[in-house]
């Protein structure tokens, strides 16, 4: 298997169960992988700093996982190399008093960034279709009854159509998204949890309620599945990555990515010829400036 096996851009359907979530299926070389993954990150860095100088178009970057599926660390890893100017980094948790009296997308477009840069989005407003259809939080909404009494179903539905149609707006506005599902094993899940408990420095990435969390991990994944199959789109596609594996991981998102900014194939500005002349005016006062 390749990136392409994990690209879902409403061609085909995706259906969890027969998607790996490590890299045994791809009878891969781990060192390979590495140094592939190296050679990635630079190649991105090269293309960061053209789109960053070019600004016509802007990379926004969904990342969704279940809980220890590793986002932060993928972040961290894939993103170590690119200039901190040209990125924003958002974590979304739950939505303020404030946020609950807008619509669901207010608070994602306030971050839409400058094109020229990329944008991160740790969980997103995926959210408002995954948790909030997991727990029903809809029926909890102070909206007027024609909205709160719609059957979830037909609720959700139309969250779905919003959303295509949102990131269709973002694409003709000159924006690429990429749509990011990190796949972790509940086994593998299971013991990222027990390390968080048995090692100190790790206690306080672990809370309770990930347990209740996990005890729904039946329905929150026939919740991504129906998400995915409703809003993949060519333009927005999403890429559903094996997770059990950090290195693997790390390795098909910067696939990813490079694809996305090598579709965009950022260029440095050319500058006029009267630009280039007063350039050239300003490099000869330099050579004869007296110390």
């Amino acid at each position: 298997m390749s990136l392409k096996d994990y690209r879902f851009d409403g061609s085909k359907k995706l259906d969890l169960k027969k998607l790996p979530t490590d890299s045994k299926h791809d009878d891969v070389d781990k060192e390979k992988i590495l140094a592939k993954t190296a050679a990635n990150l630079t190649k991105i860095s090269e293309l960061q700093d053209k789109l960053y100088a070019d600004g016509r178009e802007g990379l926004i970057i969904v990342l969704q996982a279940m809980d220890a599926a590793g986002k932060d660390s993928t972040i961290k890893h894939v993103m170590s190399g690119i200039n901190p100017q040209g990125v924003d980094v958002t974590s979304f948790k739950s939505p303020s008093s404030e946020e609950l009296t807008r619509d669901f997308l207010w608070r994602f477009n306030k971050v839409i960034p400058a094109r020229g840069k990329i944008a991160i989005f740790n969980r997103s407003y995926y959210e408002d279709v995954l948790v909030v259809q997991v727990k029903e939080f809809n029926k909890t909404y102070h909206q007027a009854d024609r909205v709160i009494n719609t059957k979830s179903k037909a609720f959700f539905e139309k969250r779905y159509t919003h959303i295509r149609n949102y990131e269709d707006y973002l694409y003709d506005s000159s924006y690429r998204i990429v749509k990011i599902f990190l796949n972790v094993s509940k086994e593998k899940q299971k013991e990222r949890f027990l390390e968080r408990i048995d090692t100190p420095s790790k206690n306080w990435k672990f809370s309770a309620n990930d347990i209740v969390e996990r005890g729904l991990w039946d329905k929150y994944h026939d919740v991504y599945e129906d998400v995915v199959n409703n809003t993949s789109s060519k333009e927005a596609p999403w890429y559903v990555i094996p997770a059990d594996q950090k290195w693997y991981a790390r390795y098909l998102v910067s696939e990813a990515i490079l694809d996305a900014l090598k579709k965009i194939d950022p260029q440095y500005p050319v500058m006029p010829d009267d630009e280039q002349a007063r350039l050239e005016d300003c490099r000869n006062q330099l050579l004869n400036e007296k110390n």
